[in-house]
């Protein structure tokens, strides 16, 4: 068992016990409870503890799990012994969870608690900066408790925290969201490459435009949360206003080389960050992010790793072999690893200690030959290809430096040319934006473009960072067969259940259709 799921196993019991405590900035949603610390004014300490919860999307499992696992992006294989932990790898990928399943009970409680201290926060704050801060905040904790289960439990820090929450329905709930967005973009400064681990005006123009581009399927009936969805022009051109202020004057552009938006010195090499966690290794701040790599790298590799998650045969497929997505030797890294980064497939290469690039060998002494196939539940080490995006700083890999990225600038193009596709209004052509992207990457270029065109190349450039469940159902795609999933899984999963002990805990919030 690897070193995440010592989570998983103690967050029940540990959670229990910490329902009886009370103490300052323990705020906590458990099911349905939050426990008030009771402040009375909040300044930059209280917010610090807010940014402080980003921390948890570092976590390969969790939100990071539920988004992935869930697509045709990602599976985790049970091997041998290994990665089995009860089944909550292979049931994210088959569509077969339920409401008692440990990651969505897990990320339920990790955003709520983000949502209510930014709450807190706004509720104490006298200083404007810190309650748009604030705002941008708890609005994008809700954007993926929504996004992920489709309502939110509310609670104002004067309510009686006996109390059970006000539950918001997935249309406020995204209204609310919008107003406090508004806020922040009238408020807050504009952004900086330098401070992007910041709220800012351009970050929260982001959020906006994913709610817009979203809204027919957060507005959508929760009986038929699959749709088919009804986009709007209006929303796609309000979508467009975001988008357009930040190109035409945001600071940002297309990075170089695609791999600076990921390594161990993103914050300075990349062009393309709006909004990420920064990391200070020398502190622990947001340190776990090397598990983006060692979740896939295997025990005898450089870097070594758990030997855990693999992409999908067809997935990879997708790519050209000239782009640099699909495959890349990087400077700095490739020569003292023995790595490409990008996938990893076919033998597996090292460095000795002569500077010589040798075979990487398996458990039991043969090479270790990375496959395409793989089978989910019962797969050798060798099986499935890796991916490596966020390549660990060579010199020291348990000290990388490595921002956790969640807002880029290559997504402020997608978004505008699926805008447009959708009925929004600009002169811009939406094949031309994506082709300045696959210029870039060193793919060629596309002749022609159309939804599901521009699906496949949202899921080129953003695999990987969080976004592909979301971007299959607003495409009408997240419960198609799947490589280890055969057939369609039924419409009511593309939202999460509400965790089972939230439900019986607070008689406002509803059970989830199909749940």
């Amino acid at each position: 068992m690897k070193k995440l799921n010592k989570k998983l196993l103690i967050g029940a019991s540990a959670l229990a016990m910490l329902n009886f405590s009370c103490t300052k900035l323990n705020e906590q949603l458990y099911g349905s409870k939050f426990i008030k610390d009771g402040n009375t004014a909040a300044g930059s300490a209280d917010l610090g503890g807010v940014y402080n919860q980003l921390n948890g999307f570092s976590d390969q499992a969790n939100w990071y799990a539920l988004e992935e696992h869930s697509t045709d992006e990602m599976m985790g294989p049970t091997r041998g012994t290994d990665w089995d932990d009860f089944g909550t790898w292979r049931k994210l990928h088959q569509h077969t969870w339920d409401p008692t399943h440990n990651q969505i009970y897990d990320t339920w409680n990790n955003l709520n608690t983000g949502v209510y201290r930014a709450t807190s926060v706004i509720a104490g704050a006298t200083d404007n900066q810190i309650k748009a801060e604030a705002s941008f905040l708890r609005a994008f904790f809700m954007f993926w408790v929504v996004d992920l289960y489709g309502q939110q439990p509310f609670r104002n820090v004067t309510d009686d925290p006996d109390a059970n929450p006000m539950v918001m329905t997935r249309k406020a709930a995204t209204d609310y969201m919008i107003k406090d967005l508004e806020f922040a973009v009238a408020t807050l400064p504009a952004g900086s490459l330098a401070n992007a681990g910041k709220a800012n005006k351009y970050a929260a123009e982001f959020l906006l435009a994913k709610i817009y581009l979203n809204k027919a399927v957060y507005y959508q009936d929760p009986a038929t949360p699959a749709g088919p969805f009804t986009f709007q022009s209006a929303d796609m051109n309000k979508a467009l206003g975001y988008l357009n202020d930040i190109i035409n004057n945001g600071p940002y552009s297309l990075t170089a080389n695609y791999y600076d938006n990921f390594k161990w010195d993103n914050t300075s090499a990349s062009k393309e960050i709006i909004f990420s966690r920064q990391n200070d290794p020398n502190t622990g701040q947001n340190a776990s992010l090397e598990n983006r790599t060692r979740m896939v790298e295997h025990y005898n590799t450089t870097p070594s790793g758990w030997n855990g998650f693999t992409t999908l045969a067809a997935f990879y497929n997708s790519f050209e072999d000239n782009d640099i997505r699909k495959k890349y030797n990087l400077p700095n890294y490739t020569e003292v690893t023995g790595q490409n980064v990008g996938f990893l497939v076919g033998q597996q290469k090292t460095v000795d200690s002569k500077g010589n690039l040798v075979n990487v060998l398996d458990r039991s002494g043969k090479p270790l030959i990375f496959t395409p196939n793989v089978n989910i539940g019962y797969a050798t080490e060798a099986e499935g290809i890796r991916a490596v995006k966020f390549p660990l700083n060579p010199t020291n890999f348990g000290q990388s430096g490595n921002d956790y990225v969640f807002f880029r600038f290559a997504d402020v193009l997608l978004m505008k040319a699926e805008a447009i596709l959708r009925g929004g209004t600009d002169a811009a052509q939406p094949l031309a934006l994506v082709n300045q992207i696959r210029a870039n990457r060193g793919a060629s270029l596309l002749t022609s473009l159309d939804l599901p065109g521009l699906l496949a190349e949202r899921g080129r450039e953003m695999y990987w960072e969080s976004w592909r469940r979301q971007d299959l159902i607003r495409f009408g795609k997240f419960n198609d067969p799947v490589d280890q999933r055969s057939t369609a899984s039924a419409g009511y999963r593309v939202v999460y259940p509400i965790p089972q002990r939230a439900v019986d805990s607070n008689p406002n919030l509803k059970q989830n259709t199909g749940y």
